[in-house]
């Protein structure tokens, strides 16, 4: 709101940064500005990539293959590596193994295509009488007989005149009749030509033979001439390489044991029916399903057509053809969603188009390889900044992130795709969800872009835009109106502040907090006579200002005067939820600050709630806790010698998270026991558990009430342990704690934690990470109890812990 009144202090707002400063942070997080080249330069680059990769497949065919192969291949010489054999004797072992494995294949293969061709004369009766007999069936006179006989005599009357015009042109002109005699070969030619048909495929399998044992051979070379040549970030550069070998390792892992629940069924299959070779046609179904597309419709012609073949009527072709259909059915809905999930994060469309345009430049094999090199694309996509037009191409992921889709709805006027979106995003979550993680997002691109690119145009469409998803969004999840109003939601400056104020007011009332949306206008005196407040407790002052702390303050001081019992929550939508706080409650004069409607709803149901409820509600128990308790207690993890061990852990998770405690805590019953801290240096390395904090104020309660990861990026600010005396005492402003578990589905003993006194943020990689940590923690107990096992049986004494 404008405040043209001369009581008001003047405030500077900072200048709101562009459009084109926002699509880029939507697209780049990292706030890094990448270069744009111009579009003709990426074209031509494009085209010469494209010849080079055509011109050049001779080479690059074989390459490319070999180190699909490699990754197939690493994980059994790293295995044998391990157990003491040199890197060279471990290639040349596996390497003999798989020639081995698949000459014996192709003996195989060939002894049962031998022994089907003695069958031959037999198969060649049956399908000729099947073929005399539909023959047959097709010259019957019927509707069919009807249309061959039109279009019989049209053709007749065709021919007719066109000999007619024939025989009036000069014999010059006649077409003559020529007809091709084959010459005769001699046994010399014969062998030349098969030399010459065999010799490119027996080329290319030794020039892939020898690149595997290379790339086999000298794996860590090869990785290290690869971050030279893509450059930029080492780390960077280091987490694209890495995620993509775990990618195209889990890809082919997933496709080998997808292919083996295909063909092992459709051998025993074909085996019950009756079809020779049963074992052959298995095999290379399972074989075929690793070429995309075309390879499972081969796969089914060949057992398809041998049935025809073997049985006179048609029992066994339409048995086999439904053993067929089920097994596609069965790994197309079931095992493939089940075992790929998300390992190769692609989109169907992507994939589609990659294998057209590798198989156009590089044949068969390309077809074979597309998925592979189109994951590692996307993954130098994901990390590369240089690279990111790739992941946008390629991923499965949609390339505007929610708030962003929904603003683009909205300026492009598209306001039922917009109510649609919401609805979806609502219906799946909740409608404060979507507020909080959606809709506010979309506002706060439309406040960065106003007076700058946005037109008057543009910012009509996204305000009567927002307004009508919201009303849509009030019908589909309606409140009770006849609460009592206790809360009044204030737009504090402009259109969209009123716009965040209603969805304020709609979250409230979705919690059964009587709340409504008084119209903004001028901070006037006038105003503030006409606002009436009358029976509300609290108000929500609503801004997208990145710095409304003069107008806030300005605000809460008039609004005070003429209502003292009215207590002011001021939510400032562009504050940042971690970080230095830049608008303090105490200065501005209002009850709390938040900057989410999580954060606004919890405080406004602690302020109305009173002072007589309680501040911090500490974490209910799991219901399998007496079984918890005994597994605790069963586990070996209270052993006292392991105490050296878990304060390794725990510096190390300190040092690799730049945090200030990390600690390794087990829940008892009334306490939280510390047996593993980054900061107790100089300890002795045996110790019992101590005791750290009680159980009711142990923020690794709730980890192990919701058995799962548990993120607080700002204590502080988080209304479910802001008033926690732990942390109040300690000044600890940020927690993550992950579960120790013995078993994948067993209950929690404790958690791998990290402390620091300032918010922090933790990713997806982060949490995974520190899951992995936890996992170090459970196998030193596994470690320590195989330990004690083997020095009670007299095997071996026991070992000092490391």
């Amino acid at each position: 709101m404008a405040a043209p009144d001369t009581s008001q202090p003047a405030a500077t707002e900072p200048a709101p940064p562009t459009a084109e400063r926002a699509r880029e942070q939507a697209v780049n997080p990292g706030g890094e500005t990448l270069p744009h080249p111009p579009l003709m330069n990426r074209l031509v680059s494009l085209a010469v990539i494209v010849a080079a990769l055509y011109f050049g497949r001779d080479l690059l065919m074989p390459l490319a293959l070999a180190i699909l192969v490699g990754f197939v291949l690493d994980p059994l010489v790293s295995w044998l590596k391990r157990r003491g054999i040199p890197r060279a004797l471990a290639v040349l072992v596996v390497l003999t193994a798989t020639l081995t494995l698949l000459v014996a294949g192709g003996f195989f293969v060939y002894g049962q295509m031998r022994q089907m061709a003695t069958n031959l004369p037999s198969y060649e009766q049956t399908i000729t009488r099947k073929l005399r007999s539909f023959g047959e069936t097709l010259r019957q006179p019927g509707v069919l007989d009807q249309y061959s006989r039109v279009v019989d005599k049209v053709e007749k009357e065709i021919d007719k005149a066109q000999r007619a015009a024939d025989a009036k042109k000069p014999a010059a002109e006649r077409p003559a009749k020529v007809e091709v005699v084959g010459q005769t070969l001699s046994p010399w030619d014969r062998v030349g030509r098969w030399i010459e048909r065999f010799a490119t495929p027996l080329a290319l399998v030794g020039i892939v033979v020898v690149f595997v044992f290379l790339i086999l051979l000298d794996k860590g070379d090869l990785r290290d001439r690869a971050l030279r040549l893509l450059g930029g970030n080492l780390h960077r550069t280091t987490d694209a390489l890495n995620e993509a070998g775990r990618r195209v390792s889990r890809y082919l892992g997933m496709q080998l044991l997808v292919n083996a629940t295909y063909g092992i069924p459709m051998a025993l299959g074909l085996l019950l029916i009756g079809v020779p070779g049963a074992l052959v046609w298995g095999l290379l179904a399972a074989v075929l399903r690793f070429v995309p597309y075309i390879g499972p419709i081969i796969g089914a012609i060949f057992p398809l057509t041998l049935a025809f073949a073997v049985d006179p009527g048609w029992n066994m072709v339409l048995w086999t053809l439904a053993l067929i259909v089920t097994l596609e059915l069965i790994s197309n809905n079931v095992i493939e969603p089940w075992l790929y999930g998300a390992s190769t994060g692609l989109a169907t469309l992507s994939l589609i188009v990659a294998a057209m345009f590798w198989t156009a430049i590089w044949g068969p094999i390309g077809l074979i390889l597309s998925t592979p090199i189109t994951v590692v694309l996307l993954v130098l996509g994901q990390h590369l900044p240089q690279l990111q037009f790739l992941e946008v191409l390629l991923g499965s992921e949609h390339a505007l992130d929610e708030p962003t889709r929904l603003h683009q709805r909205l300026l492009a006027g598209d306001v039922e795709e917009a109510i649609e979106l919401a609805a979806q995003r609502a219906g799946e979550t909740s409608p404060r969800q979507f507020y909080d993680q959606v809709g506010l997002g979309a506002l706060q691109l439309a406040s960065s872009a106003h007076g700058s690119e946005a037109t008057a145009e543009h910012h009509h469409r996204v305000v009567s835009g927002m307004a009508r998803v919201i009303e849509d969004l009030r019908e589909q999840h309606p409140v009770n109106t006849e609460l009592p109003v206790r809360v009044a939601c204030i737009g504090g400056r402009w259109t969209i502040d009123a716009l965040a104020a209603d969805m304020a007011a709609h979250v409230l009332a979705l919690q059964s907090i009587g709340s409504r949306v008084v119209p903004p206008g001028e901070m006037t005196s006038e105003y503030f006579a006409r606002l009436d407040l009358q029976g509300v407790e609290l108000v929500c002052l609503s801004y997208f200002s990145t710095d409304p702390s003069t107008l806030a303050k300005y605000f809460v001081r008039r609004l005070q005067r003429r209502w003292p019992e009215v207590r002011v929550v001021v939510a400032a939508w562009s504050e940042p939820s971690t970080g230095s706080e830049t608008l303090s409650a105490q200065q501005i004069g209002a009850a709390a600050v938040v900057g989410s409607m999580e954060e606004l709803l919890a405080q406004v149901q602690q302020l109305l709630a009173g002072a007589a409820a309680a501040p911090y509600a500490p974490a209910p128990l799991p219901d399998d806790e007496s079984e918890r308790l005994r597994a605790l207690h069963d586990s070996g993890i209270l052993d006292p010698a392991l105490r050296g061990r878990f304060d390794a852990i725990a510096r190390r998770a300190a040092d690799a998270f730049d945090c200030a405690v990390a600690q390794v805590s087990l829940l008892e019953r009334d306490w939280q026991l510390t047996h593993g801290d980054s900061s107790a240096s100089g300890r002795p390395e045996q110790g019992a558990p101590e005791r750290s904090v009680p159980r009711a104020e142990s923020l690794c309660a709730h980890v192990v009430a919701d058995a799962g990861p548990l993120v607080v990026p700002d204590t502080l600010r988080d209304p479910r342990f802001g008033a926690n005396p732990v942390l109040k005492e300690r000044g600890l402003r940020f927690y993550a704690g992950v579960p120790l578990r013995q078993q994948a589905e067993g209950p929690v003993l404790g958690t791998l934690c990290l402390l620091d006194t300032e918010p922090r943020q933790l990713s997806a990689r982060d949490v995974l990470l520190l899951e992995h940590m936890a996992d170090e923690v459970m196998r030193a107990v596994q470690e320590q109890a195989a330990q004690r096992a083997g020095a009670a049986a007299g095997d071996t004494p026991a070992l000092a812990p490391s």
